[in-house]
């Protein structure tokens, strides 16, 4: 058998949405795979890098990646009036040249942020430590995204919702959020990438499908951050059964992401995202 290093973020629903290949829920008769977690930003590095065959990655990066990846159709999370939020101390007011914390160079909020406010100061942060750096007064705002959304300081309050930007830019009031997914290594056989594809869809769709049980699972085993309540809570936002395999309405919010990353010159190519799945079809047709 084939090993696949997939990588994953360790937020829940990543955690929630690959169990079931850890636990050995589903599998493959030609792969076996190897997971790692780790925070986005690393992951996005780590990909610009070819380190995993399978990775999380942030959709803000791809274009930067896709000689190299394939897109995934599966464990993509979207937010729907939700997403990061900009974060600063309750009473302060924002300079046009505040200081930031952002979770990472790659990340979508981050090219989100840097349209809508251009001359702040932005420095990067591992996800976990923004909401402390604004507390201490190292920054004057930050973004947080994560599980950090769903509770943080009585001393914060939200200057902006990443959303509100997001709604400015993308035109289509039907867009969601597109925030991040699964890109795959170029490399690997085709018949190889199907069948990862195949075994990640139907690991996802097997998680949502036993949500209550897998919930119990992840805490008890302290596998994840939160409590009960806010577990439920963000796995309803981020790893939902819109998770399971993209549909049209989010390849759309996709393209258009691409298409304002490029008109804000982020991107040096214009991609969309359709050409760059794997061609689950060949199987179809080699079999027909």
């Amino acid at each position: 058998m084939k090993n696949i290093n997939v990588a994953h973020s360790p937020d829940a629903d990543d955690i929630f949405m690959y169990s079931a290949i850890n636990l050995g829920w589903v599998d493959s008769e030609i792969l076996r795979f190897n997971s790692k977690a780790d925070d986005i930003e690393t992951l996005n590095k780590s990909a610009l890098k070819g380190e995993f065959d399978a990775s999380a990655i942030s959709f803000g990066l791809y274009p930067f990646i896709y000689e190299d990846y394939a897109l995934l159709r599966t464990a993509v999370s979207f937010g729907d009036g939700y997403g990061p939020k900009l974060i600063k101390k309750k009473g302060a007011n924002l300079k046009p040249n505040f200081k930031v914390a952002l979770s990472g160079q790659y990340t979508t909020n981050a090219m989100l942020f840097r349209i809508a406010y251009p001359k702040a100061r932005v420095v990067y942060k591992n996800f976990l430590d923004i909401e402390g750096a604004v507390l201490s007064g190292e920054v004057d705002a930050g973004v947080l995204i994560h599980e950090s959304i769903l509770e943080f300081s009585s001393e914060l309050c939200v200057e902006r919702e990443i959303w509100d930007i997001w709604c400015e830019l993308r035109g289509d009031e039907s867009l969601p959020l597109p925030l991040g997914g699964m890109a795959l290594r170029r490399s690997l056989p085709l018949t190889d990438a199907i069948e990862c594809e195949r075994v990640l869809t139907k690991a996802v769709k097997i998680a949502y499908d036993n949500k209550n049980l897998l919930s119990k699972m992840l805490l008890e085993r302290n596998l994840v951050r939160v409590d009960d309540k806010k577990l439920e809570i963000y796995l309803n936002l981020y790893a939902n059964d819109s998770s399971i395999s993209m549909n049209e309405l989010q390849i759309r919010a996709l393209n258009r992401l691409f298409e304002i990353g490029f008109g804000s010159g982020f991107y040096p190519t214009l991609i969309k995202a359709e050409p760059n799945f794997i061609p689950v079809e060949y199987l179809k047709s080699r079999n027909s």
